[in-house]
Formats: C-alpha cells, sequence, structure tokens
C-alpha cells in the first residue's frame, strides 16, 4: 500500500467519527426546531453548527426559552452554546412597546428592501425581541414576528402597563384624523384608520382628548370613536357581511392588515378584529382553526361570514398541502375577498360575478362564529 493511500486512510479513520458526530447534533438541533419552533413566523429560531479549529459551536439566536434551554443540554467540552435567547443585553430593560403611528409595517429583514409580512395598529403592544441599527424585531399579540423601524414606543413592562391601564377608546371608522385641538378646522396631529386604540384623557364636547404613546396629545371626533369599555360590536353573520363590504375597493397590498391596504389574510383577521376577534394572520394558519364545513364544494352547507380557503391540494409530487388565500363567504354563492382589491366573487358559474379560477382551487370552509379558542380583540389591551 503506498503512502498516499495510507495517508488518506489514516485521515478517514480520524474524520468518520467526527463526521458522524456533527451530524447528530444538525439532527438534534433539527429535532428541536421542529419540536419548539415549527412556525418561524412566530418564534425566531436560527441555529447553526460552527467548526473553529476543531471547536464545535452552537451560534444564532432563539426566541423560545424551552427550545433554548434544550440546546443547553447539549453543551459539553467539545460543544459550547453561543446561541442568544432572545430578547437579551442587546434589548436592555425597554423590551415592551406601544405602538404609536397609526399603522406600523413589519418587515422579514431589517432593511426597507425587506418584504414586508405584516402590519399592526396604533395602540397595540408589542414585545422587543432584537435590535439591529435602526431597526427592531418586535412581536405582536398574535405572535408574529418582524423587523420595524420607527412607529414603536419602546418601554420597561411597568410603562407599558401603566399605558395599558388608562381609559381607551377604538376608532370604529374606516379613515379619520386626530386634531390640535378640539375642532376639526384645527391642524392635524396624525390620521387613523379602523381598529387603532388610543389612551383618552378625557371627553371635550364631541371629542376625545386622546393621549399617545409617544407622548402626543390630540383629539378624536366622538362619531368616529367608541369607549373599548362598552365596545361590544355585534357577532353575527349579517354583520360580518356588512363590515366585510364597508372595504369594498380598497387595493391589495402584500402584507396589508389596515384600511389602507390589504391582503387576503389582512382583510379576514381586519373584519373579525372589528367584532372584537383575533384571527391569525395568514391565510394557512387561519385554515388551522374554526370548525370545519365544507371540503367537498358542497357550498349549500356555507353560511354567512364563514373563511373559505384556496390553493393546492397535496399530492404525491407535493406532498403537503398550500393554502395561499381565503376570503369571506356572505351568502349565495358569493364570497367577498382581496384580489386587486376588496371584491365580491361567486362559486356559481351562472353567476357574473363567476371566479372560475378560484373556484377550481378551493380546499375548504371554516365557520368562526360560535367556535371557541379564538382570543378577543380588547383582552389585548387589558390592564394586567
Amino acid at each position: 500500500m503506498n503512502k498516499k493511500l495510507t495517508s488518506l486512510l489514516l485521515l478517514l479513520t480520524f474524520m468518520l467519527p467526527v463526521m458522524a458526530q456533527n451530524e447528530d447534533i444538525v439532527n438534534r438541533i433539527s429535532q428541536i426546531e421542529k419540536e419548539f419552533a415549527p412556525d418561524k413566523r412566530v418564534v425566531v429560531f436560527d441555529v447553526k453548527l460552527l467548526n473553529d479549529n476543531d471547536m464545535l459551536s452552537l451560534e444564532g439566536e432563539v426566541s423560545c426559552r424551552r427550545a433554548f434551554e434544550k440546546l443547553e443540554e447539549m453543551v459539553s467540552e467539545k460543544l459550547k452554546n453561543n446561541v442568544r435567547k432572545l430578547p437579551d443585553d442587546v434589548v436592555g430593560d425597554k423590551a415592551f412597546g406601544i405602538v404609536y403611528n397609526s399603522v406600523g409595517t413589519l418587515r422579514r429583514g431589517a432593511s426597507y428592501p425587506s418584504e414586508i409580512v405584516t402590519q399592526t395598529l396604533m395602540g397595540t403592544p408589542v414585545k422587543v425581541l432584537d435590535k439591529k441599527g435602526g431597526w427592531t424585531r418586535i412581536q405582536l399579540p398574535d405572535k408574529y414576528i418582524g423587523w420595524i423601524n420607527g412607529s414603536v414606543d419602546f418601554m420597561t413592562r411597568d410603562q407599558q402597563k401603566e399605558y395599558l391601564c388608562k381609559p381607551k377608546i377604538i376608532i370604529t371608522s374606516l379613515f379619520g384624523s386626530s386634531y390640535s385641538e378640539a375642532d376639526v378646522s384645527s391642524s392635524k396631529v396624525s390620521d387613523l384608520v379602523v381598529g387603532d386604540v388610543l389612551a383618552v384623557d378625557e371627553v371635550v364636547g364631541e371629542f376625545y382628548k386622546v393621549i399617545y404613546a409617544d407622548g402626543r396629545v390630540g383629539f378624536v371626533a366622538r362619531k368616529d370613536a367608541e369607549s373599548m369599555d362598552s365596545w361590544q360590536p355585534v357577532q353575527t353573520k349579517d354583520a360580518i357581511v356588512e363590515t366585510s363590504k364597508t372595504f369594498m375597493g380598497i387595493p391589495y397590498l402584500w402584507g396589508g392588515t389596515s384600511s389602507k391596504g390589504l391582503d387576503c389574510s389582512g382583510f379576514s383577521k381586519t373584519v373579525y378584529y372589528m367584532h372584537n376577534i383575533l384571527l391569525s394572520r395568514d391565510a394557512s394558519q387561519q385554515a388551522m382553526t374554526g370548525l370545519l364545513v365544507d371540503e367537498l364544494g358542497e357550498f349549500d352547507k356555507l353560511e354567512a361570514g364563514d373563511l373559505v380557503f384556496f390553493g393546492e391540494r397535496a399530492t404525491a409530487e407535493q406532498p403537503k398541502e398550500r393554502v395561499v388565500h381565503v376570503g369571506i363567504y356572505i351568502g349565495n354563492y358569493r364570497f367577498i375577498h382581496a384580489s386587486d382589491y376588496i371584491r365580491v366573487n361567486s362559486f356559481d358559474p351562472s353567476d357574473e360575478l363567476y371566479d372560475e379560477f378560484n373556484t377550481n382551487r378551493y380546499l375548504r370552509t371554516k365557520r368562526i362564529l360560535g367556535e371557541d379558542g379564538f382570543k378577543s380583540v380588547d383582552s389585548v389591551f387589558v390592564c394586567d
């Protein structure tokens, strides 16, 4: 046997156990991810195994405490855990916040060219997970995570609680404004959209005197809002349909969840939000909730207010189903959804509003009204 071959065999003899060990570590990381972070939209889990001069280390970041504890159990003399458990010292003691703009936009990464993943409304309490430059990674009450620049006043938990304990109003008009005085002819403080929540200082005639999380003071016409203490929106089929139609014509916006622009699941989420029901953010998440009504295209079983889902069924070539679109059924084989703009279409081929494309990719219908397991919107803003 020549020397080169002998050297190669010796190298392989040394390397194979190391490779097996590394593969075992990677597999354990993958198992932890599957168990504690199956949905990256609502939990941070970015962990890699690095080898630096035969010293192995886990690098990255996680937001799940139990996942971090499982990674800690893997530590040994040959494996260090350098994973950040978010939030950490980068955030400091101000690990909470309140949104102070009418709409805050969250992106996948910490840059403006990064994809918009969702939006959040004024008054929403958030958790701060990380900071990078002028960007902050936050988590919303629906657990969705993204990066935002501005729009949030950062505070301690006690400061957030203090703001949430103030009396509040919720904006009930699609659009509105806050003014510098109790007079619509005075200068504007900010724009407002349906679902925004502000702290109230007092009632001044036909206006609410409001306090923003960032300290600004304004006046909101009482006709555009309602006290959250008395806010009890009707949760009926007809009410859901009526609210959904108030958004007619508003343009489609990828990641949009406000009356300024909506994507399909942002639309269904916002409609139900205004009836004090907090839905998950995305269509694929919403499809996992509620009562199954139909998945065979038997549209006579549907009731107004049901959520109708569309996408691609699982096949041998594509073993995982893809839910990519959602609308709200409004009766008479018709549904309302965000497609270019908020519009009504039909499952009925004889209807002038027939939507052949979406009818052909219909998956199922889920019922939300009357079902348990949904968090109320007002519970997000309680003083606890």
